[in-house]
């Protein structure tokens, strides 16, 4: 990328990509959503702490650079935000999904990619999200490229070059992990999801009850 973004721009943008997806009425997001969404402890790699003024500074930077924009909706009139960088890009629906899973998540063998994507796109197969890769790989300005395989590695893995080319990883002994049950995992990240969006639909509704009191001539704080 000409020019690149750096790991605030990348995480707004992935949050972004995936709150329209997969919480469709609380889109676009408002400045607290979003800053809750960047800070999510699941789906995220790695776990951030974003201020809120942080946030907003690169929202002002990303509107610039025409990846994000600003809109009023009907029913509040708190401002949102919603990303522009599919339409920019010209990603289709496969392709964005791939993008905000390595956004969100860091590089990525096919086989995560097809497995983290599942509330973003459903692929048909690994190929299939090998053949999206290949496609993004293979642009004039490429957006992905294929890792260098690490030791005792059998597949490949791939990343974004939102944020230019990735800084190659200081190779490491392998070190055991403790077996966890997947289906355990999954389960947990769902309700983490489901209550951050919960907590985004809370915040909808109480700037909609301020909104509705401040019309009535009444301070939200009485």
């Amino acid at each position: 990328m000409e020019n690149p973004l750096d790991p605030v721009a990348i995480r707004v943008l992935g949050s972004l990509i995936e709150k329209e997806i997969t919480t469709p009425d609380n889109y676009p997001l408002t400045l607290n959503a979003l800053v809750a969404a960047c800070n999510q402890t699941s789906n995220r790699d790695p776990v951030m702490a974003l201020e809120e003024n942080t946030v907003a500074d690169t929202l002002a930077d990303l509107t610039t650079r025409g990846l994000v924009r600003q809109v009023l909706r009907n029913d509040s009139r708190a401002r949102r935000y919603r990303q522009t960088l599919s339409e920019a890009l010209s990603l289709h629906p496969a392709e964005t999904a791939v993008m905000g899973v390595l956004m969100l998540r860091g590089a990525q063998t096919p086989g995560e990619i097809r497995t983290r994507s599942g509330r973003l796109f459903e692929f048909r197969d690994v190929p299939h999200v090998e053949v999206t890769l290949q496609s993004l790989a293979a642009l004039s300005d490429p957006l992905v490229v294929q890792l260098p395989r690490r030791p005792g590695q059998k597949e490949l893995r791939y990343a974004h070059l939102l944020a230019g080319e990735p800084v190659p990883e200081a190779e490491a002994a392998p070190v055991a992990a403790p077996a966890v049950r997947t289906d355990a995992v999954t389960r947990v990240a769902a309700l983490e999801d489901e209550i951050h969006s919960l907590r985004a639909e809370v915040t909808r509704v109480r700037e909609q009850l301020e909104e509705v009191l401040r019309e009535l001539g009444i301070s939200p704080r009485e």
